[in-house]
């Protein structure tokens, strides 16, 4: 038997599906507005339910069926999928029990930022008892932030013509308002124990000819072989650079690496000279923390934003990691 593992996703289901479609920022978009957007290529969901419920049940959902059959195949274990708070109301934490019965949590960061999820003490300590356990890994995967998560509810025209830069940037109409900060429970949870790693920005990523993913950039130091036979990611197009703060900076590498868009239109961080954004992030064990962390997008784990034959990889090896100390 191999890895038995968990994916959680961070949100409130029934609070995100309540947003109101009056308001276009921090929600996800309906079913019908993607249709839409998107004709035809959703038609066949026009007999769901077209409001926001019915996008994250028949689409958002729906993209981690087939990472989930494939990490399933490769550990020889169920791949449960777990919701903080699913549609019924139901509520999921993150204490022993459920971490008991897991190797591998990794935590799809979701949750918009107006719904206040975040980890409760008990449940950031049963995660660090849970990272104290040797073989244990924790894979952290917030989504972009859109926008300052400090800014002011009502926005002047400074503030409006700094999001319209960023919109512009990453050109996806889905995203309403200019602002969306996903992945505050996980952000929280991170700096919970010790690793405080920001997910900053919606930056779109390049694409190789015909649309495909561009490589990703890797570095040395993958121990573990996340990495092996992987050659590229996803194009959702705005995707976090996760930024490490100086404190933490011996603890963690950066292990891959995508390019920003050339033919962009500008973003204040390129515009700063960057030319790539961190992709993938690994922290192996450090004193009294025995498991692992890694830190990625909440995409990584969708099969639905293109590069699946490189994402398959990916799944697999993280389902077969090995559980002891890294080879050095």
């Amino acid at each position: 038997m191999g890895r038995r593992i968990g994916l959680y996703v961070s949100w409130s289901r029934p609070l995100e599906a309540a947003a109101t479609l009056g308001v276009l920022e921090h929600r996800f978009p309906a079913l019908f507005e993607l249709r839409r957007f998107a004709w035809p290529h959703f038609e066949q969901t026009r007999e769901r339910d077209q409001g926001i419920a019915g996008f994250l049940e028949h689409v958002v959902l729906s993209g981690f069926e087939r990472c989930r059959a494939v990490m399933q195949e490769a550990s020889g274990a169920d791949v449960v999928l777990f919701e903080r708070t699913d549609a019924a109301g139901r509520a999921c934490a993150l204490d022993d029990a459920l971490l008991d019965r897991l190797d591998t949590l990794v935590v799809v960061g979701l949750d918009n930022l107006p719904t206040r999820q975040l980890p409760s003490v008990a449940e950031t300590v049963a995660v660090r008892r849970f990272l104290a356990r040797e073989g244990s890994c924790l894979v952290a995967s917030p989504h972009h932030t859109i926008g300052a998560a400090d800014g002011p509810d009502h926005l002047d025209a400074h503030d409006q013509a700094r999001l319209a830069v960023e919109q512009a940037h990453h050109g996806d109409p889905l995203i309403g308002g200019g602002r969306q900060q996903l992945g505050g429970f996980v952000r929280a949870l991170l700096a919970g124990v010790g690793l405080p790693i920001d997910n900053r920005f919606g930056l779109k990523p390049a694409t190789a000819p015909g649309g495909a993913p561009h490589p990703i950039e890797r570095a040395d130091g993958d121990e573990r072989g996340l990495l092996e036979g992987v050659t590229a990611f996803n194009v959702h197009p705005h995707l976090p650079h996760f930024e490490v703060p100086d404190g933490v900076r011996s603890q963690v590498r950066v292990l891959a690496r995508q390019l920003i868009s050339p033919s962009a239109p500008r973003h204040p961080f390129s515009e700063a000279g960057h030319t790539h954004f961190n992709a993938l992030l690994w922290a192996p064990p450090a004193g009294d923390r025995r498991g692992d962390v890694v830190v990625g997008d909440a995409t990584l784990w969708s099969s639905h934003f293109g590069g699946v034959e490189g994402l398959q990889r990916l799944w697999r090896n993280v389902a077969t990691m090995e559980k002891g100390p890294p080879a050095r």
